[in-house]
């Protein structure tokens, strides 16, 4: 299993931060690889983000996501459900002192078959998308 995880302190409610993150067409403003996204269908549990994402070469690939836990303002988790790498992940928020956000990116993979030869390039991703979780701090507390 490949697995990467961040945590940063963001100057915002529980409730800001969550309405962020659940709010898929937002992940443009933090997260470089994004190419395009749209919220294809539902709310909360089983909602559908239709995303198009740099792949190698700078080539926009699939990597859909549907949501699979949705507890506001203090859980959110999904799975990739297109593209050739499938991970899934979770943001977990805490309340932090002066009524700021500790919040927790979590990604994990498990590759199989011939998906295993996969893992490194799988990995240095999954690390750099959680490392991107600065750069949602900064959006946030932009407004």
């Amino acid at each position: 299993m490949v697995e990467a995880s961040n945590s940063v302190t963001i100057n915002r409610s529980p409730q800001e931060v969550f309405a962020f993150i659940s709010d898929g067409t937002t992940n443009p403003l933090w997260r470089a690889g994004v190419l395009e996204i749209e919220h294809r269908s539902g709310t909360g549990v089983g909602a559908i983000y239709r995303q198009r994402v740099r792949g190698p070469g700078g080539r926009p690939i699939a990597a859909d996501y549907e949501i699979t836990r949705y507890e506001p303002p203090r859980l959110l988790a999904f799975r990739t459900i297109a593209g050739p790498a499938r991970p899934e992940g979770e943001f977990s928020i805490d309340t932090a002192p002066g009524g700021a956000s500790q919040v927790t990116f979590r990604l994990w993979w498990k590759p199989i078959g011939m998906k295993r030869f996969m893992t490194p390039m799988v990995g240095k991703t999954m690390r750099t998308e959680v490392a991107a979780l600065q750069e949602m701090k900064e959006a946030i507390e932009r407004g």
